[in-house]
């Protein structure tokens, strides 16, 4: 694949020294834009500036909502390499979200070329202060001007890229999570696995509750029983109990998460055992009650590690052992991060230089 370059006229002013930023409140220089239609497959690879996309008011992505996203970071080493965390495990998911939604796939290559391509000439943007990083967005959108429920004919990948702080306020400190128990996110059969928006409108209205009630995230319940934990709104849970790590298992309703995977892949390499399976809101708080529950963290490429101190599902209300961060979960936030920013050697493959 060929990227054509149009570098921007106006660059803008990089950010102070001191900003917080504000998680996804910032933009950088340049995007990647690529067209597709049917017929002529994908084509015009291109690196433009930053700016506003001309979209036709009847384009079939505000009607029916044919989009996916992706999440994921680059980092700058002491060295002053820029590295990828497991990129092209972003771009398998990004194609299993594009079967599952009926869009056309992108060859890996292609994915991972373009999202290097565009970091590399918006580097000057990656900060370096601790806890950092230069978060990018690839998403795939339905632009063809039609109504009527089917695919889309036509469609625009794009990638845009935003110099990021920490994701929760609350930074590694223990975070408070509510069970939601009237609303449900996905079902087995539905979109629950595939990156695309639908996902998370569906989590808003619990969302809000819980911020109202002073909880960072809402846990989901299934969808089905009500009964077996799944994942958080924008994280995979994990649980510490009795010395082994639980998770529940991927059922088609749980978005199989790149630091989820990691963490397991960690933890077996340490010798936990690590067991995927269903587990209960009411095996959760037995647990707890009974002192085997001993560490709660969630997992996803904004926040890396998010230890959880608080659980709370109706009226009643879990502290996690201590409350504090569990010597597990700092050690997986220790190594995590370590690979990513190039700190510590990872398992072959964990990281690619732009």
């Amino acid at each position: 694949m060929k990227i054509r370059i149009e570098a921007t006229k106006t660059p803008k002013a990089l950010p102070a020294a001191d900003n917080p930023l504000p998680f996804g409140t910032i933009f950088t220089d340049h995007m990647f834009i690529m067209n597709y239609e049917d017929g002529k497959g994908w084509f015009d690879p291109r690196i433009v500036p930053y700016a506003p996309i001309p979209m036709e008011p009847a384009s079939m992505v505000f009607h029916y909502g044919q989009e996916l996203f992706e999440g994921m970071k680059a980092y700058k080493a002491a060295d002053g390499r820029i590295l990828l965390f497991r990129p092209e495990l972003n771009a398998k998911r990004s194609n299993d979200t594009c079967e599952r939604i009926c869009m056309p796939t992108i060859p890996s290559d292609d994915y991972v070329m373009a999202v290097k391509e565009l970091v590399r000439i918006d580097a000057a943007w990656i900060p370096k202060r601790p806890g950092t990083s230069l978060y990018i967005r690839p998403f795939i959108i339905a632009t063809e001007p039609a109504l009527g429920v089917r695919p889309s004919s036509s469609y625009l990948f794009i990638i845009i890229l935003s110099p990021v702080g920490a994701y929760y306020p609350e930074g590694l400190n223990p975070i408070k999570i509510w069970i939601e128990e009237e609303y449900v996110r996905a079902v087995r059969g539905g979109l629950g696995e595939a990156k695309a928006g639908a996902n998370y409108v569906a989590s808003l209205k619990a969302q809000i509750k819980a911020h109202e009630a002073g909880y960072s995230q809402v846990l989901w319940l299934d969808g089905v029983e009500r009964k077996y934990v799944e994942e958080v709104g924008a994280m995979n849970i994990f649980f510490k109990i009795k010395g082994k790590v639980v998770t529940p298992v991927l059922n088609g309703s749980i978005l199989p998460g790149i630091t989820r995977k990691s963490c397991m892949e960690l933890c077996e390499l340490w010798g936990y055992e690590v067991n995927e399976r269903q587990i209960s809101a009411a095996e959760l708080f037995e647990a707890a009650g009974n002192g085997d529950l001993e560490e709660v963290w969630g997992t996803g490429t904004a926040a890396v590690i998010s230890p959880v101190g608080h659980l709370r599902k109706g009226d009643e209300v879990v502290k996690i052992a201590d409350g504090g961060i569990g010597s597990l979960t700092q050690r997986l936030y220790d190594n995590l991060t370590g690979i990513q920013l190039g700190n510590i050697t990872g398992p072959d493959g964990w990281v690619t230089c732009v």
